[in-house]
């Protein structure tokens, strides 16, 4: 299979606008996540895909390869799906821009649920890691995701899920790792389709494939390290970088 990975990197983030070019140790957000990315050695190729000429300026300068989006666009996926619809590509992997610690073995085990008979079926993959920390099974920066027996997404949310009614019940939370695996077609379709309710009211993209019944293979990972969302992340993702 031909396996490439894109980072989706718009500069103008609503939470914490230029997030992907703060300096993290000694060079920007978006490098690291590209750098770590390509460093795994599991794809064909790596580009980042940006809307931005200060982050399209920033990779290929530094011998990366980036792709300048055509148009506007709602979510990474849509922005990826533009880049990849002429490329001869069998799976489509999406680094979000603000994963900077991105490691190899979640993403080959995140590429490992395409393979032998299983695997035919699936059409979309995602990473999730254990949210132990109240602090952030609160807060709705942190996107939550309950999947079933199989482990297969059935809702994500930034609001508490499941939500603790009963005390006596042992609940594990998870967190939605931005990192999405998909055979090229179920990209393009998702690009082709309006965006859904749930999706509206969450700004969670991967909610617009289960609206229109497609199911999401979650893969448990270990600590990925900070997800950069707010000036807060970049503090704690300056302190975990040092303690590496």
């Amino acid at each position: 299979m031909k396996i490439a990975a894109f980072i989706p990197a718009r500069y103008a983030a609503t939470r914490f606008p230029a997030k992907l070019m703060q300096v993290l140790g000694n060079k920007p957000v978006i490098r690291h996540t590209y750098d770590n990315t390509s460093a795994t050695r599991l794809f064909n190729e790596v580009y980042v895909v940006t809307d931005s000429d200060i982050i399209y300026q920033e990779i290929v300068s530094n011998g990366g390869k980036a792709i300048m989006s055509k148009k506007p666009h709602e979510s990474g996926s849509d922005r990826i799906a533009e880049a990849v619809v002429d490329m001869d590509i069998d799976i489509v992997v999406n680094v979000q821009g603000d994963e900077p610690f991105v490691q190899k073995a979640p993403l080959e085990k995140l590429l490992h649920v395409f393979e032998g008979e299983s695997g035919k079926s699936v059409q979309v993959a995602s990473l999730m890691q254990v949210l132990k920390d109240q602090t952030f099974i609160q807060d709705p920066n942190y996107v939550k995701v309950v999947v079933d027996r199989n482990n297969n997404a059935l809702l994500f949310s930034r609001s508490v899920i499941p939500y603790p009614r009963s005390t006596e019940a042992a609940i594990t939370y998870y967190e939605h790792i931005g990192v999405y695996a998909f055979r090229k077609e179920a990209l393009i379709n998702f690009t082709n389709w309006p965006m859904t309710p749930l999706e509206a009211a969450e700004k969670i993209e991967c909610l617009r494939y289960l609206e229109y019944g497609i199911p999401i293979k979650m893969v448990v990972t270990g600590y990925m390290g900070v997800e950069i969302d707010t000036p807060e992340d970049l503090i704690r993702a300056e302190q975990y970088l040092h303690q590496q």
